[in-house]
């Protein structure tokens, strides 16, 4: 039941993007087009996932038991840092095809805040392994529906005659706006 409530709560009612505001960049830059958002997402959720993992053995074997917590953002930025890169690099020996499809967007993960607001969140919320786990899917389930979303919409404005005043960022913004509100309609679920 607690993994039900962990990802009813971080894919709908606390989304990242919507209710949190982290990830806003790439929410806004890599949202003109499905293909692009899906591909994002696709990429977030598994470097999301595997950081989770990573700088929370870190965080429980290194920084708490020798009292250095306040290394943890420095410590999680190069963890996440070089965790790209060694995703990267695998990627292009393993599957170059898979490589080109996410090798736009692992570059811009690196500086993804969800990344790293999901690695400080799990600690935060004292979450076990397994329900860090948990949490990261989850979330990057929450930040691909609201970006996959965002893209369809966006995809549809660009079909319709828009007033000049409001062409490119003000009615993305507005249609953020309108998103973040429905989602707030989830709010008390959990």
């Amino acid at each position: 039941m607690t993994f039900i409530l962990i990802f009813i709560s971080a894919v709908f009612v606390n989304n990242i993007v919507l209710s949190q505001f982290l990830g806003i960049c790439p929410f806004l830059g890599v949202s003109k087009k499905i293909e692009t958002a899906l591909g994002m997402s696709g990429a977030v959720a598994f470097v999301m996932t595997i950081a989770t993992i990573f700088t929370y053995i870190i965080q429980k074997t290194v920084l708490d038991p020798f009292n250095i917590g306040f290394l943890q953002t420095i410590t999680y930025i190069l963890i996440i840092a070089a965790l790209v890169q060694m995703v990267e690099i695998i990627m292009k020996k393993v599957s170059p095809p898979l490589y080109q499809a996410l090798g736009v967007f692992l570059p811009l993960i690196t500086t993804n805040c969800t990344i790293l607001g999901v690695a400080l969140l799990v600690i935060k919320k004292d979450f076990n392994l397994i329900e860090s786990v948990v949490f990261a899917i989850s979330t990057a389930i929450g930040f691909g529906l609201a970006l996959i979303l965002f893209a369809g919409i966006r995809e549809q404005l660009s079909m319709v005659k828009v007033p000049k005043a409001l062409e490119g960022a003000p009615i993305s913004l507005i249609t953020a706006g309108l998103l973040a509100m429905a989602f707030m309609g989830f709010a008390g679920m959990v």
